[in-house]
């Protein structure tokens, strides 16, 4: 048994390898319509952040995460997807729609919910290899924990106006590192095509 360790890990391994080359390509859009969902996001402005400076929080996003040259392809579109399911989950909630404007927030649920279409489609195809060898500190348990503390501080303020506008901003510094991460994503599927 001690000989089959090894053999497994090996296998585990190589099974695991292939997962960036199944053909998984961030779609064409995915850039333009995060830059639309971060458009909105600055549209939803309803006070002046300066009013709220003593709710400010460091919530520590995790920008580790966003490093693209760490991770197996399937696992960096995990963070954008991980990302924009962490904010629509968000801004699906009845106090999200008691806080913000019903059109706006129509129109961001709508532009999260195609960005996460286009990307499942990809990550469904890679998910079971990936999910079998993640570690404990997995690119998307990391914005997992840093949406739960976004999730608690929203709880501690009463969900107030300000808390929420410092939500939105935190929001609109973390979803631009996400952009950058899919145009990385972007030129790496140029270069893989041409190569």
């Amino acid at each position: 048994m001690a000989h089959l360790l090894p053999l497994l890990t090996a296998l585990l391994l190589c099974s695991y390898g292939p997962v960036g080359s199944l053909g998984c390509e961030l779609p064409e859009n995915s850039v333009q319509l995060s830059r639309m969902t971060l458009g909105l996001l600055v549209q939803m402005r309803t006070i002046s952040p300066g009013l709220c400076l003593r709710d400010r929080r460091d919530f520590r996003f995790p920008r580790d995460v966003l490093n693209a040259s760490h991770f197996h392809k399937t696992q960096d579109m995990s963070v954008p997807h991980e990302m924009l399911q962490q904010i629509y989950n968000l801004f699906h909630t009845q106090q999200a729609s008691a806080a913000w404007n019903k059109t706006l927030l129509a129109e961001l649920h709508t532009a999260l919910q195609q960005q996460l279409q286009d990307l499942n489609a990809c990550l469904v195809q890679g998910r079971a290899q990936q999910d079998s060898v993640l570690t404990t500190e997995s690119p998307t348990l990391a914005l997992r924990r840093y949406f739960q503390g976004i999730h608690v501080y929203l709880k501690e303020k009463r969900h107030s106006d300000c808390a929420w506008e410092i939500v939105r901003m935190e929001l609109l510094r973390a979803l631009a590192s996400t952009i950058k991460l899919q145009e990385s994503l972007r030129s790496k599927d140029g270069d893989s095509r041409t190569s």
